[in-house]
């Protein structure tokens, strides 16, 4: 259990961060038009895994605008945008804001998925919901960065996520993409 805070109250994770250095959980998420994806849909591809409560709050449709943006140049890297709204309220709001890079993708038939990445919060007003968080992975499905952002108010470090693929890019053809439609 990891202690962050909202507002500056203390509340609380289910577990902690995948470690770095090891494997990642296996997961199943939905993506917006109702088909799964899986980690092993995404052997070979550089994944981060941006986590966080609701597409519906500020902060987190910032974090998914940022990421967008900043991974814009890097063309073998499957950012999933984690959160348990519902594929519909994922699809309508990426599609009204142009996100091209982010795929939004919903645990909402797969809460395993938060206790696998101990990011479920377990107490405060937001329970059942997830944290604020980043995992990386390398193309080895490796965890290479992982990031609990203190305060759920507060956005995460983009630059050591970006930092982290950068660092561990192994060139992958151009269509690493081509698959995970």
């Amino acid at each position: 259990m990891a202690t962050i805070t909202l507002n500056g109250n203390p509340i609380h994770t289910c577990g902690e961060l995948p470690i770095p250095g090891r494997a990642t959980p296996p997961f199943t998420l939905t993506r917006t038009d109702l088909r799964q994806i899986t980690s092993v849909d995404l052997e070979g591809k550089r994944v981060v895994l941006s986590i966080f409560p609701s597409l519906d709050t500020a902060t987190c449709a910032q974090s998914v605008m940022t990421f967008n943006a900043l991974s814009a140049d890097l063309s073998d890297t499957v950012l999933l945008c984690v959160s348990m709204d519902l594929p519909f309220a994922q699809g309508l709001f990426c599609g009204s804001q142009g996100l091209e890079r982010a795929m939004p993708v919903s645990a909402f038939r797969n809460p395993e998925f938060g206790t696998a990445f101990g990011v479920t919060l377990s107490d405060g007003p937001m329970w059942g919901l997830f944290a604020r968080a980043v995992v990386v992975l390398d193309e080895n499905g490796t965890v290479v960065h992982t990031e609990l952002v203190p305060e759920l108010t507060q956005e995460p470090d983009y630059d050591l996520a970006i930092h982290a693929i950068r660092n561990h890019h192994h060139p992958c053809p151009e269509d690493a993409l081509e698959g995970t439609d």
